[in-house]
């Protein structure tokens, strides 16, 4: 008998004393870049230390997104990243957390209205793997927001179809979207 995976628990990874990752689902060995897919995918990992059971998953993340900032896969401005190091010494610790939470909330919502501004408006949404690129999409924005709330937003699941007639164009909710994250980092340089 197989044993049943459910997707809905984190995946546990447990490192053992040799630093090795064991994958418990699927009893093998994994790398750091295993680890990153399975978030790529939409699955949640928690990692812990078997002997003291420690979570250690955000060590783990962070280390992940290391790697890719030094292949130069890079996604973190410079100037973010300095003000992620000063805000580790500044009052502003205890902001800088929930502010980059509700950063990468907003920027979820408005990736998410304008591809459903582009469904509705461009020919491409009826091609082929479309909506194969669209899962691509969403899951990308669930594993960089840490799987906050959902791909959709709440409030348009209840009455979109009389929300899609008064939505602005795509043009306009993106440069309100640039506008936000312009005062967003503004603020956050000020902290």
């Amino acid at each position: 008998m197989t044993k049943k995976i459910d997707l809905s628990e984190p995946l546990l990874i447990k490192r053992y004393a040799s630093r090795r990752l064991y994958n418990t689902e699927t009893s093998d060995y994994v790398t750091l870049e295993d680890i990153a897919g399975f978030i790529r995918q939409g699955r949640e990992v928690k990692i812990v230390d078997l002997k003291s059971g420690d979570d250690l998953t955000r060590q783990y993340l962070l280390q992940i997104v290391a790697e890719h900032e030094s292949r130069g896969e890079s996604v973190l401005p410079i100037s973010v990243l300095t003000d992620l190091v000063r805000s580790y010494t500044t009052q502003a610790q205890s902001v800088v957390p929930d502010f980059l939470a509700a950063s990468f909330e907003m920027l979820k919502k408005g990736q998410s209205k304008m591809l459903d501004n582009m469904a509705v408006i461009n020919p491409m949404a009826s091609m082929p793997g479309f909506d194969a690129m669209r899962a691509q999409q969403e899951a990308f924005f669930k594993a960089m927001t840490g799987g906050m709330g959902g791909w959709k937003d709440p409030d348009d699941a209840e009455g979109e179809d009389t929300q899609a007639a008064e939505a602005p164009a795509p043009e306009e909710e993106l440069d309100a979207i640039k506008r936000q994250l312009a005062e967003l980092q503004t603020k956050l340089s000020k902290m």
